[in-house]
């Protein structure tokens, strides 16, 4: 997991921190091969007019201002662009939550102080008293990033924002459909019926699971099976649709607080016996 050095500043108060990705890629990894020998394909760097080999010392950046024409930017010359202030994390404001809509955030960082400790709990417990962000920005890399740093589980977390201009405006018109009142009263009773606290782990990658299972099965020399799942009802009058599904749903919210009460009595012991019948 990578980490990147930085500070968080606000007023005069100066907080050391490195930054841990929250994240990590479970992606299954795939390479290209060549059909009809198996082996691997691999890229070489190259361009017209080029050695046959190009070492990664003798690839620079570069910018085309005109068809065909670049200018050069050095690694030296983009450390020049930055500032000490680029350096560091620097709050410029503080924000509600709620202002922040969900599609402005990019990737989030675990902040682990590294000195100035008292400043960091400080920092942390007046975000969480007072319910707020900061809003900051800083250059990571070779890009300046709008910032929001938040507290969860009683710890700094930034997370990257996108600034406005790089998000697009959404091209889909509002529905100007009449929506009928009885179709209405059913979907929010649909809706109510399927509501349920969000727990992250009761949610997990099958499709990755399926595939896991398929290499395995080849590596084994077993064919991939096609998984069975039941069909989709079809139904296109909307009212017979929403009517099924507010009493399917309600079906099976009275089995889950059966299956709850019956843990609650008595554990695991019951939930077997009900699974057997």
């Amino acid at each position: 997991m990578a980490k990147i050095k930085s500070a968080i500043q606000f007023g005069l108060v100066y907080i050391p921190v490195v930054l841990h990705s929250c994240t990590k890629n479970t992606d299954i990894g795939f390479n290209l091969l060549y059909k009809k020998t198996g082996q691997r394909i691999k890229y070489k760097k190259t361009c017209e007019n080029c050695p046959a080999k190009i070492s990664p010392e003798d690839i620079v950046k570069g910018y085309e201002y005109k068809r065909g024409k670049y200018v050069v930017i050095t690694p030296q010359e983009f450390e020049k662009l930055k500032t000490k202030r680029d350096e560091n994390i620097e709050i410029l404001q503080f924000s509600n939550l709620a202002d922040i809509d969900p599609i402005f955030y990019q990737d989030s960082y675990y902040v682990q102080p590294t000195g100035a400790k008292s400043a960091y709990a400080l920092l942390t417990k007046a975000l969480e008293s007072e319910k707020k962000v900061g809003i900051a920005k800083a250059v990571l890399g070779q890009t300046e990033s709008l910032i929001a740093l938040r507290v969860i589980d009683g710890l700094l977390v930034i997370s990257k924002l996108h600034f406005a201009d790089e998000v697009q405006e959404n091209p889909v018109e509002k529905p100007k459909d009449v929506v009928k009142k009885e179709e209405l009263e059913l979907a929010k009773k649909l809706v109510e019926n399927m509501t349920k606290k969000f727990e992250i782990k009761d949610f997990k990658n099958e499709y990755k699971e399926r595939l896991k299972k398929a290499i395995a099965d080849k590596i084994a020399g077993q064919k991939i099976q096609t998984p069975k799942a039941a069909r989709p009802k079809t139904i296109t009058n909307l009212m017979d649709a929403l009517r099924q599904s507010v009493q399917s749903s309600e079906n099976s919210e009275k089995k889950s607080k059966i299956r709850r009460i019956y843990e609650d009595e008595d554990g695991n012991k019951i939930v077997r016996m009900r699974k057997r019948a």
